[in-house]
């Protein structure tokens, strides 16, 4: 098998590309996927895999034999070198995967829950997101503009497979997108907010997260029908949005339960 080896090999070029540039990513509607877990995600979930990637050392890793079988195609095999230009981790694991970036987004008139991302740029706190929203039923998740890359490594790493359960939207027109779902908007808001446990959910809601430290902009947040805060009793003025995020997803669930 022959073995890609330079840097400047218009495949390998593409998959360097496609890791490292939104750009790129936003122009060929696809992304790579780095890591055994990932990549047994994406093949376990039914998900188009346009080529699996492996590095030479990977390719001797018996416990990725099982992945290049699932794949049912030869392998793209490339030098240890190459496959480290191409990883986004400091300790790459052998495989990767260039994947197909879905084009349609969800049909908000007729989600039944959706999250509403607002400039959330830590690529760590929308890949939780996104991992809490699929963890509780969630489907639909849409992403402003100014939010980090949906399907940049770091996004795909912290969602942790989350991403092939959901239909995701980005560089949304929020203002829009919030007015296509109705009038199921909930979000929070520290300081004036009905306690999360106390609020009355609705079935089919609409949630809104704003950005890192300034939260949801007050243009969007009236549109909200509901305002909840989570009780906290410690000294700690408000949560990491991720964190808030799986709160109200939690609470949300119990309270359907209990409906």
């Amino acid at each position: 098998m022959t073995i890609l080896r330079s840097r400047d090999n218009p495949q390998v070029k593409r998959w360097r590309e496609l890791a490292h540039e939104a750009r790129a990513r936003r122009k060929h509607h696809a992304a790579i996927l780095e890591g055994a877990h990932l990549v047994s995600a994406c093949l376990h979930a039914g998900k188009g895999i346009r080529a699996l990637i492996l590095g030479e050392t990977g390719a001797e890793k018996t416990e990725l034999a099982s992945l290049v079988r699932h794949y049912g195609k030869a392998p793209a095999l490339v030098s240890d070198a190459v496959f480290r230009a191409i990883a986004d981790t400091e300790t790459p694991s052998g495989i990767a995967a260039e994947i197909r970036i879905p084009e349609s987004g969800p049909d908000l008139a007729a989600s039944s829950a959706c999250v509403f991302l607002e400039r959330v740029q830590d690529p760590g706190n929308v890949g939780a997101i996104l991992r809490s929203a699929a963890a509780f039923g969630i489907r639909d998740v849409v992403l402003g503009r100014g939010c980090a890359d949906a399907w940049s490594p770091k996004v795909l790493r912290a969602g942790m497979g989350a991403h092939f359960s959901l239909r995701i939207a980005e560089e949304a027109d929020l203002a829009a997108a919030v007015a296509r779902f109705g009038e199921t908007l909930v979000c929070t808001a520290p300081r004036e907010g009905t306690p999360l446990p106390q609020a009355q959910l609705p079935r089919r809601i609409g949630w809104i997260f704003g950005a890192e430290g300034q939260g949801v902009s007050r243009e969007l947040a009236a549109r909200a029908r509901i305002k909840v805060a989570i009780p906290m009793a410690g000294l700690a003025e408000s949560l990491n949005v991720a964190a808030a995020a799986a709160i109200c997803f939690y609470e949300a669930s119990r309270s359907g339960a209990r409906s």
